[in-house]
Formats: C-alpha cells, sequence, structure tokens
C-alpha cells in the first residue's frame, strides 16, 4: 500500500460528545469530520463499529458484518421520520464524561424499537430502500437478525444454552423460528438498515472533506456471535458445539499470565478448501464501509497462540501456524489493492515481517514502547517510512498517565531524548512523532487533550469498566484547533 504523508487521530465514536449518554453517527459525527479537516489531519481511525456483547467490548462482537445499533443518532431518525418529536422530549440525565452502558442500552433499544414500530404503521414510509438492502445484505443479515431473535427470546444468553435442534441449525427448527420470530428478525434488520444508512452518510461526509476513516477488525470473532452459530464447520468446536482450542496471547507486557481472549479458533484447511471464501466477504464487507483496514493481531496469520479450552489462563498454550501468504495472495487476486495497516506487535517472529513485508503492509509503532534503551526498534529515528506511527493505542495508557506511571529511567531517557523537560510530555510525545519518518501518524484524542489515566479507554485483561470514556464538546476548541494545524504543517503532515 502506498502511503502519503499524513496524520490523524484515534477516535472512537463511542467517546463523542452529545445528551445520548452515547456518541452516535449525527451531527457530533460530522462535527468531528470538521474539526479534523480544520486542523490539517486526514486520518480518523475507529475501534470495530460491530454489535457489542459481552463487556461491551467492540473486540467481542454479535457478528463481524453488522453495525452497532447504539451508534445509531436519534437526531437522525427524528429528522428522517422515523420518530416523532415526542419520543425526544423526555430529560435525560446521562453523563458527558462516560458511557453507562448499563443505562444507555435500555434506553436506546426502547428508541430504536419506537422508530421501528412507527416505520411498520406509518403507511408514509417508503420501504423498497430497506427491501434492497436486506436483498444486497442476505448472505450475512438473515442469520445475524435471526440470531438476535432468538437470543432475545433466550433471555440474552449464549447461543450453546439454546434447544439442541437450533444449536445444531436443523433446517425445520430454523425454518420454523424465522416464522414465529419474523417480527422480531425484521426489527433487527431495521436496526442494520438504519445503522448503514447512517454510517454511509458519514463517510461520504468524511470524503467529501477528504478525510479517510481507518476502521479496525479484530483478527478473531466472538463465540457468542452469528459468525459461528452459522458457520461450525469453519472453527474448532466439538460435536457438542464447544471451542475444543482457544485464542490468547502468551505473557507479555501487558499481562504476567498473558491474555486468555476465549475465540474460537478457525478451522484453517476448512477456509483453505473454501478459497477463504468467508475471509473473502469479510474483507470485500470492511473495505465497503472504510478507506484503510487495521488488521488486528496480524501476527496471527503467520502463527497463532492456541489454548486448551479447559486452560483459566494463557499460560499454557503452543504456537500453531496460520494461513501465512496463501490467504493474502487470495485476498489480492479477489479484492485487489491490500489497504491493510498490520498490527505487528507483541511476541513477533521473523516470519511475521516477512508476511508483512511481502505484501508492502505497514506495520505500527508505538512511542511509550521505545524508551528502553538506544537500541529500543520503537524509537523514532529507527522507524522505515512504511509504517503508521502512535503515541499509544486503545490499549495503552494515555501518554500522560504512561509518562507518570514509568519507570525514573524511562522518564529520563524520555526526556533526553526528546530534550524536554517534561512537563508536556504529552504534546512533547506528539511533536517528536509528527516529525518522524513515519508516513502516517496518529494519537489518541486524550493525548491531544493532555489527559490522564482517568480517559484510558481500555485495561487488557480486565473485566469492565473499559471502553467507556467520552469527550465534553468544548474540549475540541480552537486554540486546539489551531495549535494542530501549525504542527501538521511545520511537519509536512497536510494533504489539501
Amino acid at each position: 500500500m502506498e502511503l502519503k504523508r499524513l496524520s490523524g487521530i484515534l477516535f472512537h465514536p463511542t467517546s463523542l460528545p452529545g445528551r445520548y449518554g452515547i456518541g452516535d453517527l449525527g451531527k457530533s459525527a460530522c462535527d468531528f469530520v470538521d474539526f479534523l479537516h480544520d486542523t490539517g489531519c486526514n486520518l480518523w481511525q475507529t475501534l470495530p463499529l460491530g454489535p457489542t456483547g459481552y463487556g461491551d467490548s467492540p473486540y467481542q462482537s454479535f457478528s463481524t458484518f453488522a453495525g452497532n445499533p447504539y451508534l445509531i443518532s436519534p437526531d437522525l431518525l427524528l429528522k428522517e421520520g422515523f420518530l416523532h418529536p415526542n419520543d425526544l422530549k423526555e430529560e435525560l440525565d446521562f453523563s458527558d464524561d462516560y458511557v453507562d452502558y448499563g443505562r444507555v442500552i435500555g434506553w436506546k433499544l426502547n428508541l430504536l424499537e419506537r422508530a421501528f414500530i412507527r416505520f411498520t404503521r406509518d403507511p408514509e414510509i417508503d420501504s423498497r430502500d430497506l427491501d434492497i438492502f436486506r436483498e444486497k445484505n442476505s448472505d450475512w443479515l438473515e442469520d445475524y437478525a435471526l440470531f438476535m431473535a432468538l437470543k432475545e427470546t433466550n433471555g440474552g444468553g449464549s447461543w450453546i444454552g439454546w434447544d439442541e435442534s437450533l444449536r445444531n441449525r436443523e433446517e425445520s427448527a430454523i425454518n420454523k423460528a424465522r416464522e414465529e420470530l419474523k417480527p422480531a428478525v425484521d426489527r433487527y434488520i431495521f436496526y442494520q438498515f438504519l445503522f448503514f444508512r447512517q454510517w454511509d452518510s458519514l463517510h461520504a461526509y468524511a470524503k467529501s472533506k477528504n478525510i479517510q476513516i481507518i476502521g479496525d477488525i479484530p483478527i478473531f470473532v466472538s463465540y457468542d456471535s452469528s459468525d459461528v452459530w452459522a458457520n461450525p464447520e469453519l472453527f474448532f468446536l466439538n460435536e457438542q458445539k464447544l471451542p475444543t482450542v482457544v485464542a490468547g496471547v502468551p505473557p507479555d507486557y501487558f499481562s504476567k499470565t498473558g491474555q486468555l481472549w476465549g475465540n474460537p479458533l478457525y478451522d484453517w484447511k476448512k477456509h483453505k478448501a473454501e478459497n477463504y471464501a468467508w475471509w473473502v466477504k469479510r474483507m470485500r464487507a470492511i473495505l465497503g464501509m472504510v478507506d484503510i483496514v487495521r488488521l488486528d493481531h496480524f501476527r496471527g496469520f503467520a502463527g497463532y497462540w492456541e489454548v486448551p479450552a479447559e486452560e483459566l489462563t494463557a499460560e499454557k498454550g503452543r504456537w500453531v501456524p496460520g494461513p501465512g501468504e496463501d490467504l493474502f495472495h487470495t485476498l489480492k487476486a479477489e479484492l485487489g489493492e491490500l489497504r491493510i495497516i498490520a498490527e505487528d506487535l507483541g511476541e513477533i517472529t521473523p516470519d511475521v515481517f516477512e508476511l508483512r513485508d511481502q505484501f508492502n503492509l505497514p506495520g505500527m509503532k508505538i512511542l511509550q514502547f521505545a524508551f528502553s534503551d538506544e537500541s529500543n526498534p520503537f524509537l523514532p529515528h529507527h522507524y522505515p517510512e512504511n509504517c503508521v506511527a502512535y503515541t499509544g493505542t486503545h490499549d495503552n495508557d494515555t501518554a500522560r498517565g504512561w509518562y507518570d506511571s514509568a519507570s525514573e529511567h524511562e522518564k529520563d531517557f524520555a526526556r533526553r531524548y526528546m530534550s524536554v523537560g517534561g512537563s508536556d510530555i504529552a504534546w512533547d510525545l506528539i511533536r517528536t512523532l509528527w516529525h518522524s519518518r513515519a508516513a502516517l501518524t496518529l494519537a489518541p484524542l486524550q493525548d491531544f487533550l493532555n489527559l490522564g489515566t482517568e480517559a484510558r479507554m481500555n485495561y487488557p485483561g480486565r473485566l469492565g469498566g473499559n471502553w467507556s470514556w467520552r469527550v465534553r464538546k468544548s474540549a475540541l476548541s480552537d486554540a486546539l484547533k489551531e495549535k494542530m494545524r501549525d504542527l501538521n504543517e511545520k511537519a509536512g503532515r497536510v494533504d489539501r
């Protein structure tokens, strides 16, 4: 992938400001695009956009193809006639600083159901666009909607607890469920129609402002997902449809016992036998939504950490070869240029770099990891041009939080390396990164705002309390825009 010298912000839409308790795809999202444009940035990187499940994590979604209905804008629904003004008259006391998922989800789903009822009962609302959307996406949408309707009927429980005939997708049971649950299936399809209608509009607006959106897909999918339920033969499951082995990473920088993600692992032989059709469909879908894709845990395509399903930590596992170049040759043949950023962090072996470089994919550099010694590859003077450099990612502390908790050795090295006193460390890191050779540079919005650990997005391995940070509208000030614009111009990162 050929890269221009550009910059941007890592910022998930749930963190956008607004009165409805969670960021959405309405005016505040367009305002953020305008903010990016005014700062001279050309990139907006998000986290995965799928419907969140366990722990509210974007990396544990009910579908790799579907969109998150919690991001649907109520104001746009009102404007489009799917809601009545009375639906939005109630006084709301949601926090402006964090997402209270427990309260927000119930309120948002109630609102979306009202929109669905209005859609089905109002003869003046044209349903042709929905019919077109349903037909265009039938290869994943029907299974997803039935999966969600069945989850709802089963109290939200995982599909492994459903009746055996439904777990095994027996044809007669599936047909019966589609008929009996038709209103719920239609409702979940309607939610996806709304999400993609709003997302496509936002994406088009970003393009009009010369802003490219960098999407994010995890290498693995959630066990409790329509992906696994509808395609069990593509994963290592036993006769009871339970995983035999699961995904994770061995002990590393983030965790002494590793990270036990628990995702089912792919049966790559089965994928190869189908010419990787599921992966081609997955990549085609995400590239239809965004301009560039960050492929999470890229090293898993060269080799992945396999953990027996009965283990409680990721310490006891083994490295297993992934599909390697065979998959990426297929993707390139089917999709053309691979506009992919390879997340090549963690315990990396030479074969991972070889796979990355064979397809000319930019890797990632994290400046927070740099300050151990002069030979550290994350120091900016070691960067190749073909890379994407960050102050930190969603899994890191904020820049200021990192510095506050870093060892004295790291702090001293960082100050000496950047020739700074450390009183404005977040901006020092950003400025150093921006002037590096890296073609693309990004920082979380929290770092531009000089926020501490209280604004951290995720603690890897911690259950609950993640993904909730939100920004106030007043923080996106004219003074910040001018400061960022000046930096982008001096660093040669403005593409207009």
